[in-house]
């Protein structure tokens, strides 16, 4: 997954070639950019609050949002920034590679948040991992563990919640980490990437002047209503 080149830009972010509108538009926030009720539960781990990371990432919030053409993009409030560890489930995506195994589809959001909390009983993610940023793009910060070993937690813990659970989503093996920081309105015009790609790099520098990685809070089993706040009900780290 790389946004580098021109055309790997285009490709996820343009209007080349694209006749239908951007993912989530519609479910998970409206036309004028208001997060719309989408209630779900989740593994995250929080961007620690106050650190200098989730300064910088404040910052290179605020140089997207400064960027041309800004306005097709809806942002998420900073205190919401986190990493996902493991998707849970989701009003709206039931298919069975989506929820688990053990329960009907359409069990309600409440019952399925409590089944999967009664079976974290007893796990906990192996050892603390670190992240690095990879790459920004115009949604937010491609992530990674910062050395091997962390980024082995990181997959192994998603093995074993897959395997708990029930379910294991169609990307589980290779799922891209990152830390949203903003979702798209509208595909932006060509010319957009001759601005975009240098604003991108130089935000990538910034932040690979974190010592240390990027600072995480302990991952969490949450539960939210929209993509605004993330509500921690159980530690797992």
């Amino acid at each position: 997954m790389a946004y580098e080149t021109n055309e790997n830009f285009a490709r996820h972010f343009t209007a080349a070639g694209k006749d239908t509108p951007p993912r989530h538009l519609g479910t998970r926030y409206d036309r004028a950019g208001n997060f719309l009720n989408e209630p779900g539960n989740t593994f995250v781990s929080h961007i620690v609050d106050g650190s200098q990371s989730q300064k910088m990432l404040a910052e290179v919030r605020e140089h997207l949002r400064d960027l041309p053409y800004a306005d097709h993009f809806t942002f998420t409030p900073v205190s919401s920034l986190h990493k996902t560890l493991f998707q849970g489930v989701i009003e709206g995506r039931r298919g069975r590679e989506y929820w688990p195994a053990a329960l009907p589809a359409n069990a309600a959001i409440p019952e399925t948040t409590s089944w999967i909390d009664e079976r974290l009983e007893g796990f906990s993610v192996k050892a603390p991992f670190r992240i690095k940023a990879d790459m920004v793009t115009p949604l937010g910060v491609v992530v990674s563990g910062l050395t091997d070993a962390d980024e082995r937690v990181m997959r192994e813990a998603r093995d074993t919640l897959a395997d708990r659970l029930g379910y294991r989503h169609p990307d589980h093996d290779d799922y891209t980490f990152h830390i949203t920081l903003a979702y798209q309105l509208a595909w932006l015009p060509q010319e957009a990437e001759a601005v975009y790609l240098p604003a991108l790099a130089a935000m990538k520098a910034l932040l690979d002047t974190l010592p240390g990685g990027i600072e995480l809070d302990v991952p969490a089993f949450c539960v939210f209503d929209d993509m605004e706040e993330f509500r921690p009900l159980r530690e797992i780290g």
